[in-house]
């Protein structure tokens, strides 16, 4: 299980997985969440539009229909492998869905059970993405979009610490659905997981993985509402199957239900991060000690950066604080953000792995 990314979180995973990504209008606040819960979040699902046209569908996908309100996805992907944020918490994407599946996916197990039966509300679930394609078996899906789609799913998964077997298609999912036409969800999954087994690409332009202009900090943007992202609502069940599925939009009862009105408990997904969480500033301190600060050693001697006499120790010494200066130098940061101290942005970038999940490993 997992609380939401934060919409900086979101667009920084993106970004560092080497996607072009546009903010459309108002999307770290634009959400569903006064109509049902958002979170825990389990997986990524992947639709189509079954519409043409970038504009125009990330306009639909943005203000949804007069049946179906926005926003109807938290990205689009275009034909040409950008990323169009439009959505930031609960989203009409994934509607009502089958139990079994979403416990599969919780479990990472390897095949997924067949999908007959809609009694889970999967957009309280579910990130959820839709590629534009007219979904008619003829409508041709480039390589880039293609590519896309992988970099999303890995992003993703890379922020949360899941496994390629956390992605799924909406037609694996809801009864009846067929999107994403012309995708074959196995071969996608391969794809992802071979991408995990890499370090992201970081981000495409230079910069774009900060979250503030020249500075080391890193605090939160607009939209978004600490730790767990957007707050969540009440009790409703969202039901879309995206623009072009016709689904039911938001109704009543809080959707994870079996069906008789009684509620089943969704298992929670144990996990650790890929990457060590940001401790704070005010943890890197003379007597400050832990496995973290050793590992971010050697992540500091594999970039270059090494100001050490043997190896890295687990307390902060000096000789930590000239080698995280040396970083964020190289990082590009200067003055009073190059004193050595990290702040969120460079020890994000850093990517120290996490030691709890080296130690379960």
């Amino acid at each position: 299980m997992a609380a939401p990314l934060t919409a900086s979180a979101l667009l920084r995973a993106l970004r560092g997985e080497g996607l072009v990504v546009h903010e459309v209008r108002n999307w770290r606040r634009h959400n569903r969440n006064t109509k049902g819960r958002w979170g825990l979040l389990h997986g990524v699902m992947i639709h189509h539009t079954a519409t043409e046209g970038t504009e125009s569908s990330v306009d639909l996908c943005y203000d949804g229909r007069s049946d179906l309100p926005g926003p109807l996805c938290h990205g689009v992907i275009d034909k040409r492998g950008e990323v169009h944020l439009v959505g930031n918490g609960r989203a009409n994407h994934a509607g009502l869905g089958d139990r079994d599946v979403l416990e599969a996916v919780i479990n990472e197990d390897p095949e997924l059970p067949e999908d007959n039966a809609a009694d889970t509300d999967g957009n309280r679930h579910f990130y959820g993405f839709e590629c534009i394609n007219l979904g008619d078996g003829k409508d041709p899906w480039p390589p880039e979009q293609r590519l896309a789609i992988e970099k999303v799913s890995a992003a993703i998964c890379r922020a949360h610490g899941w496994s390629e077997r956390s992605v799924i298609g909406h037609k694996e999912w809801q009864p009846g659905k067929v999107d994403p036409r012309g995708i074959v969800m196995d071969a996608l999954r391969g794809r992802i997981k071979e991408r995990l087994a890499k370090p992201a690409e970081g981000p495409a332009h230079p910069g774009d993985g900060a979250t503030g202009p020249g500075t080391d900090s890193g605090g939160p943007g607009p939209g978004d509402s600490g730790p767990g992202g957007s707050v969540p609502g009440g009790s409703g069940p969202g039901g879309s199957g995206g623009p072009g599925s016709g689904g039911s939009g938001d109704g009543s009862g809080d959707g994870s239900g079996s069906g008789d009105g009684t509620t089943r408990p969704v298992p929670p997904k144990p996990q650790h991060p890929p990457y060590e969480p940001f401790p704070g500033r005010d943890f890197f301190r003379p007597g400050a000690s832990g496995p973290a600060i050793a590992a971010m050693g050697r992540r500091l001697v594999a970039e270059g950066c090494g100001h050490y006499r043997g190896e890295p120790a687990p307390e902060w010494t000096e000789a930590h604080r000239k080698a995280y200066a040396a970083w964020q130098r190289k990082l590009g940061f200067r003055g009073k953000d190059a004193d050595g101290v990290p702040g969120r942005v460079s020890w994000e970038r850093l990517r120290v792995p996490n030691t709890q999940r080296m130690q379960a490993s």
